[in-house]
């Protein structure tokens, strides 16, 4: 008779559940770490990753209290020790549970699927892939001959920093085709940040390398989609996976080249259970393998920028990663001019300026496409009464519902709830309530009503578009649309920040931001990069082909002409906006200079959710009080008090949060594990029974 494997099996349980490590269970036969397996969890059976063989049984437990699995998914290899690694960082470094992290990389399908089902899918699989025959690419411009010549001496991580435009889809493509090339059974990463960018590059993607070597992944695949592209990945028989940040955690057992296109991107940072950081990540993947690491952008995030500053005569040894440059657009296509229109100077409460109303009237006339960007959708971010100051306020969250004029509806964007818009003001019965602010539907409309005299070449009348997140509800929805503004159906597309990243948008060759100046005096820190990456990226769709009508250009409606960010976009000049940016983060001591994270509760009420926090900083204090490198630990981490979160309600519930803050990664860290076991102590605690959950979020990317 076989003895039986020991085995540590990690199964998804949440980092502030009471059951976060590996669980322990027996098998009757011998079993590799990285497999797959069914198990019994408490009334259920659920799936499970082997993490360890143990040579005896677990002490403290009896032999026979420890449960056997269920059975082996014998017909997927197991998951590889570079993968497990990965998993295990991951959950170390963002504070969660490795069963969470590793569970959550799984597709769900694979959950519900015994070993019969499972056999026959693996039936339907494509067979392992041979060498392929790509198809040629574009001619290579001297830039972009240069930078693969780096990519290929030298072993990164690399920062591409490259102009909208200037070809850096192009050079990924021809790297991923460069290693193909070189080994048969070799693989390649492509991360993109959003998933309405993947249709265009899978498209492209596909047709350089065929659609057998091909398989996507993001969330708005079906679950039989997700199973099928992982299950081709895991095996080898896609040489190439393309996906937004959940495809960091794809297992790729042949990995060689990893692509963060928009590295800068916000989206690559989850936002929900483990909140990773996808492009931190790709990172670290690609040092576990021995992989190279491509993070690409016209505006790259201000950690990245620091992270590749060359060493300097002061003594600055730089960063690890490598900068590469491309300055300039491919062909003879020109960065767009960019025109500041001073709203101080137009008429009161005008949304569009006389000088953008004209160029855009001259723009249509010449058959040529514009493109607004105004970021925030809806008619109305509130309605209101004038008589009694009543606005449309969420019963359910410390946010307004937003006035939706298609539909009559006040609808809250974040926790869902709408209902009709009312006849009169709810308080003083007053019928004449009026929308406050402007939404990209409010802007649409006003457009059609200020052009509807103007006429295209042919005499028709102006065309207006409006892509967001209320236009591309349905399947199918954007790609019609992005085909219309591609075809030139559409004279005027107005938009939010779906628009402005990552399309190539030929015909357009006028671009206007609407109302940038909100994020230039937020007090989130981060509010000034993201809206430079925007208002750059939205830029940079203008002016794409060369040769193609008037000179592009770019006009920004704000009343505050002469601030340093508007100057630094007006000269495209990404180095002098970072190197601002950087000195005022240096003397401020805020991130990359240190490192921060959050400690996070929410419960039924703000009392009981800050009293926890509250709790957990002097546990933490009393015990970093107690041990060895305790007071060093104090003295270089900062401890913030607890405050409400700037949404304090959502759905219901209450949230607060305390910050930490320390110059040395390494120190933070140290305190997280402390205040970890603190944490579930804690939570037992009869005074803190309210508290519904509790999140560590490591390097947040708002505060």
């Amino acid at each position: 008779m076989t003895s039986p494997s020991w085995l540590d099996i990690a199964v998804q349980t949440p980092a502030h559940s009471g059951v976060g490590g590996l669980l322990s269970y027996r098998s009757p036969t011998p079993l590799a770490a990285g497999q797959l397996v069914r198990v019994p969890l408490g009334r259920r059976e659920v799936l499970g990753v082997v993490w360890r063989v143990r040579p005896e049984a677990p002490s403290g437990i009896a032999p026979s209290a420890i449960k056997e699995i269920t059975a082996v998914l014998d017909g997927i290899a197991p998951l590889d020790a570079q993968w497990l690694k990965l998993v295990q960082f991951s959950a170390q470094y963002y504070q969660r549970s490795i069963g969470e992290v590793a569970l959550s990389a799984l597709p769900p399908q694979l959950r519900d699927l015994n070993p019969t089902q499972l056999a026959r899918r693996l039936k339907k699989l494509p067979a392992q892939a041979g060498p392929l025959q790509a198809s040629r690419g574009h001619v290579l411009s001297g830039q972009q001959t240069t930078v693969l010549q780096h990519l290929a001496e030298q072993a990164g991580p690399f920062l591409l920093f490259g102009n909208t435009g200037s070809g850096k889809t192009e050079v990924y493509l021809q790297a991923v085709q460069s290693l193909l090339a070189a080994d048969p059974r070799a693989q390649a990463l492509l991360m993109v940040p959003e998933i309405n960018l993947t249709p265009q590059l899978e498209a492209r993607v596909q047709e350089r390398f065929g659609r057998e070597a091909v398989v996507s992944m993001h969330s708005g695949l079906t679950g039989a989609q997700r199973l099928k592209s992982w299950l081709a990945a895991h095996t080898g028989a896609a040489r190439i996976v393309l996906g937004t940040r959940m495809a960091v955690f794809a297992s790729m057992p042949q990995l060689q080249l990893i692509v963060v296109d928009e590295e800068h991107d916000p989206s690559y940072k989850q936002q929900e259970g483990a909140r990773y950081s996808a492009r931190d990540l790709a990172v670290y993947r690609g040092h576990l393998l021995g992989a190279k690491v491509v993070l690409g952008s016209a505006t790259p995030s201000l950690e990245s920028w620091h992270q590749s500053r060359p060493p300097d005569a002061d003594g600055d040894p730089g960063g690890r990663y490598v900068r590469l440059h491309m300055p300039e657009r491919v062909g003879a296509a020109a960065l767009p001019q960019v025109r500041r229109v001073d709203m101080n100077h137009q008429a009161r409460r005008a949304v569009l300026s006389a000088p953008l109303l004209a160029t855009l009237q001259d723009r249509v006339a010449k058959g040529e496409q514009s493109m607004l960007l105004l970021n925030r959708r809806g008619y109305a971010p509130v309605l209101h009464c004038a008589d009694c100051g009543w606005k449309s306020a969420c019963k359910h969250c410390s946010a307004f519902r937003v006035f939706h004029k298609m539909d009559r509806t006040l609808r809250c964007h974040h926790c869902g709830f709408t209902d009709r818009v009312p006849r009169a003001c709810p308080d003083c019965g007053n019928a004449d309530i009026a929308p406050l602010g402007r939404g990209t539907e409010q802007l649409e409309e006003h457009l059609a009503e200020l052009l509807a005299d103007v006429k295209r070449p042919d005499g028709k009348p102006v065309r207006i578009a409006r892509i967001d997140a209320d236009t591309t509800r349905l399947k199918g929805a954007l790609e019609t649309q992005l085909a219309q503004v591609h075809s030139g159906e559409v004279d005027i597309l107005v938009g939010t920040q779906m628009i402005a990243k990552g399309h190539d948008f030929r015909r357009i060759t006028l671009v206007a931001a609407i109302n940038p100046d909100s994020a230039l005096f937020s007090s989130d820190f981060r509010a000034p990069e993201r809206l430079f990456a925007l208002l750059m990226q939205a830029a940079g769709r203008a002016g794409r082909a060369a040769g193609q009508g008037s000179p592009s250009e770019m006009l920004v409606q704000t009343f505050h002409p002469k601030h340093p960010l508007f100057d630094a976009l007006k000269r495209h000049d990404y180095p002098a906006f970072a190197a601002s940016e950087l000195a005022e983060r240096n003397a401020a001591s805020l991130p990359p200079i240190s490192h921060q994270a959050l400690l996070r509760a929410d419960a039924r009420s703000q009392d009981v959710a800050q009293g926890f926090l509250s709790a957990a900083r002097s546990a933490l204090e009393d015990v970093l009080g107690r041990i060895p490198d305790g007071p060093q630990l104090l003295a270089q981490v900062s401890l913030y008090p607890t405050v409400p979160l700037s949404m304090q309600r959502v759905a219901d519930v209450e949230r607060a949060q305390m910050l930490l803050e320390s110059p040395s990664r390494s120190d933070l860290h140290k305190v997280l594990t402390q205040l970890h076991a603190l944490l579930h102590q804690l939570r037992s605690q009869p005074e803190h029974k309210g508290v519904i959950r509790w999140l560590v979020d490591v390097d947040p990317q708002a505060i």
